[in-house]
């Protein structure tokens, strides 16, 4: 998922667009991002796939969605490629498929979620930026909020999934640091996951003892890379043209929430008091930092 930091990047000027197609692209980029924590649910839990075999396929096929509509595109695909975003976003696709083995969809795009922007705002403020009291009261909201996530108790997700999660949004934040200086995200975003193959082809020779593989599996993994990772970049970077970076941001606090309808939904998932209220806290913390941080931008 973009983080609100790396919009400013992605809104280059582009052909303005009706608001119907505009709220429609959202709406689709919105909904890839949630299917991504669904569908990987649903393949490790129901289907023979292991977590790396999942992962080393979604990039692959998300790499070459991305190669060839930028080819497309260009006529040839430019790589925008940096081998440390390479790697870190390896590192999220890994720890997000290995969490997703004991974590339900919902709970895993919310601990998602709240590290990729808790990790952002914690470099910044590393970097030099100061908050105001608002936002500090956000942070601390948001922090209350993942601990009382995984604490230890009935509810409380498996602490091993819950910290690979919270992994995998570290990861997201540093990729988004480091993409969030393109002058063309979706070339970097297509050189990035390409470059993540050779990580993810490594994986897979590492775990080659534990792989193992059924049709739906690879059809779930395959269709979370090809649709809702390299057509879902696509779509929100075409929606973003025309987005306000503190709309873009907002709107993707709805991330989340469509994840964990899905979740209950689809997968028959619990809706259990801890995760609304932990979702409450965590959603709208990060909303006192990040809009006012937006504005204020």
């Amino acid at each position: 998922m973009p983080s609100s930091q790396s919009l400013h990047s992605a809104t280059a000027a582009g052909t303005p667009v009706s608001r119907a197609r505009l709220a429609t692209l959202t709406a689709l980029a919105m909904l890839a991002f949630a299917g991504n924590s669904l569908l990987c649910r649903v393949a490790l839990k129901a289907t023979a796939i292991d977590p790396a075999t999942f992962t080393s396929m979604r990039i692959f096929a998300a790499a070459a969605v991305l190669w060839l509509i930028q080819r497309g595109r260009t006529g040839q695909p430019r790589s925008g490629a940096d081998w440390y975003a390479a790697l870190a976003l390896f590192v999220y696709a890994a720890a997000f498929s290995y969490a997703y083995i004991g974590l339900p969809a919902g709970t895993g795009a919310l601990l998602l979620f709240g590290a990729v922007q808790t990790s952002m705002t914690g470099y910044a403020l590393w970097s030099g930026e100061r908050l105001h009291a608002r936002q500090w009261c956000g942070v601390a909201l948001a922090l209350a909020g993942l601990v009382g996530l995984v604490l230890p108790g009935l509810a409380a997700p498996l602490l091993l999934s819950a910290l690979l999660m919270l992994a995998a949004g570290i990861a997201w934040g540093v990729y988004s640091l480091r993409a969030k200086r393109a002058i063309d995200p979706g070339a970097a975003t297509a050189g990035n996951f390409l470059r993540a193959l050779p990580f993810a082809a490594a994986l897979s020779l590492l775990m080659h003892a534990h792989a193992s593989a059924d049709r739906a599996g690879v059809v779930y993994a395959l269709l979370s890379g090809a649709i809702t990772s390299g057509f879902g970049y696509v779509i929100w970077y075409a929606a973003l043209k025309e987005l306000k970076a503190s709309s873009a941001a907002t709107v993707q606090l709805s991330v989340p929430l469509i994840t964990g309808l899905g979740g209950i939904t689809l997968l028959n998932e619990p809706l259990t008091s801890r995760l609304a209220v932990s979702a409450a806290a965590i959603l709208g913390g990060i909303a006192l930092v990040i809009v006012r941080r937006l504005k204020a931008a």
